[in-house]
């Protein structure tokens, strides 16, 4: 009774302490794992990091927000220390919480985030145009950075960008343009990370592009949906990528879907060991490998890529790789990647490399054209049909004089074309390619 007593003491004296700092609405569980002798110990099992499961985890809740201006950032923050070094944030289901203001996350160690509900981010563009994180490429701006060690995001709710008054202030407009100031919010971005996991969420209507990942060491996204959508049909969503990458080593996306209006999947310069299994693309500018070359002096590459059974439906490309020439283009490679068992209907161009990226006309990019190597790409089992656009053309390899394109293969390749016999172009490639194919010239229209 005596030792009850005293541990109860204590444990009140605890309590007491750390509740006086715990915002309004907010708790923080203890778990009591039972490992022989009740009431003492903690549970054994670990994640695949060798970190506690949730159920060994301290849990911290806080208040939801009561409309679509209560902002919780504050909270949202003090939960995420709380939870340093093997805790769990539940965002419960059927609850929204809001976020109005820049906030700086702490660099995470060992963190859960259990979304179940909605954590939102509000529209208001002139705040969030003066107050966002900056990255330099492409001028990236995003809401919140994501940074640390060990972090599972994980659950059945949304992360919602609330876009759709960024997709009515950006209509005209083109994110690459150099006059252009109109910056918009990526979702979900990482920095300066190591072992990221996200699984079973939504990404719902990101301003810019979805997810960013930014000096990120193997992060992975299992099972989440991505989608954006306007109310306003001259005012359509733009540059909501799937997925980007920027120095990234590890990057796994499976059993995923994408419905969104640019980029499926694009990892960009310098990103090596990708994974990809089990992808559905709608609407989308297809798998991409790129951009890279895009800034003078610097070398970029996308090396060692793996990606299987992806389907491709109602887009503008399927499988691209795509790089910048021009007079102020950097140079580098792409080397090692193979798409293997894709299944593509109703899309433009089913195969592409594409060195003149992003309006680049003819004769600019015959006088500056691209620096970057494309070496060993496999294109394997590919069936469908394209929408036609580009007459009986289904895959076109037309390699920049101003670069190596070497092993390139095309092996099982089952594209039909609305307008007739299908045709593959190569122009400028080393090797046999493995099919028949033909020069641009001769390519019917």
């Amino acid at each position: 009774m005596r030792l009850f007593s005293c541990l109860l003491a204590a444990a009140t004296a605890i309590t007491s302490a750390v509740a006086y700092d715990i915002p309004d609405g907010a708790s923080i569980s203890v778990p009591w794992r039972h490992t022989g002798r009740p009431g003492f110990g903690w549970g054994n099992q670990k994640d695949k990091w060798g970190n506690k499961i949730e159920d060994d985890r301290r849990k911290i809740t806080i208040r939801a927000s009561e409309d679509d201006t209560d902002d919780i950032s504050a909270d949202f923050v003090w939960a995420l220390e709380q939870a340093q070094n093997g805790g769990l944030v539940h965002l419960e289901e059927g609850k929204t919480y809001i976020i109005g203001k820049k906030i700086d996350l702490p660099v995470l160690n060992d963190v859960y985030v259990k979304l179940d509900g909605t954590l939102k981010f509000t529209d208001d563009v002139a705040y969030w145009q003066s107050n966002y994180f900056y990255y330099p490429f492409q001028k990236s701006i995003t809401f919140m950075v994501w940074s640390g060690k060990d972090i599972r995001i994980y659950g059945k709710g949304t992360m919602d960008g609330n876009g759709q008054a960024w997709y009515n202030g950006f209509a005209g407009r083109e994110i690459l343009d150099s006059s252009n100031t109109y910056y918009r919010p990526i979702l979900f971005l990482t920095d300066n990370a190591t072992n990221v996991d996200v699984e079973g969420i939504t990404f719902l209507n990101s301003p810019c592009w979805t997810t960013f990942l930014v000096r990120t060491k193997d992060v992975s996204f299992d099972n989440v949906y991505i989608e954006a959508f306007s109310n306003n049909a001259s005012a359509l969503p733009k540059n909501t990528d799937g997925f980007d990458s920027l120095n990234v080593d590890g990057l796994t996306v499976t059993n995923t879907r994408v419905n969104v209006g640019d980029d499926c999947f694009s990892p960009k310069p310098n990103t090596t060991n990708i994974y990809v299994e089990n992808l559905w693309c709608n609407g989308t500018h297809g798998v991409s490998m790129g951009s890279i070359g895009q800034y003078p002096g610097v070398k970029d590459y996308i090396s060692n890529a793996y990606l299987k059974n992806i389907t491709l439906l109602n887009g503008q490309n399927g499988a691209r790789l795509k790089a910048w020439a021009g007079p102020t283009a950097g140079y580098g490679y792409i080397d090692n990647i193979t798409y293997e068992n894709v299944h593509i209907e109703n899309t433009d161009a089913p195969i592409v490399l594409d060195q003149c990226y992003f309006n680049i006309n003819e004769t600019t990019c015959a006088a500056y054209p691209s620096n970057v190597n494309i070496t060993n790409i496999k294109f394997i089992n590919f069936t469908g049909s394209s929408s036609g656009k580009d007459g009986r053309v289904v895959a076109d390899l037309t390699c920049s004089p101003g670069a190596t394109c070497s092993e390139i293969l095309l092996e099982g390749i089952n594209l039909t074309s609305p307008n007739g016999t299908a045709e593959i172009v190569c122009n400028n490639i080393q090797g046999d390619i493995g099919v028949d194919c033909i020069s641009a010239a001769d390519a019917d229209d």
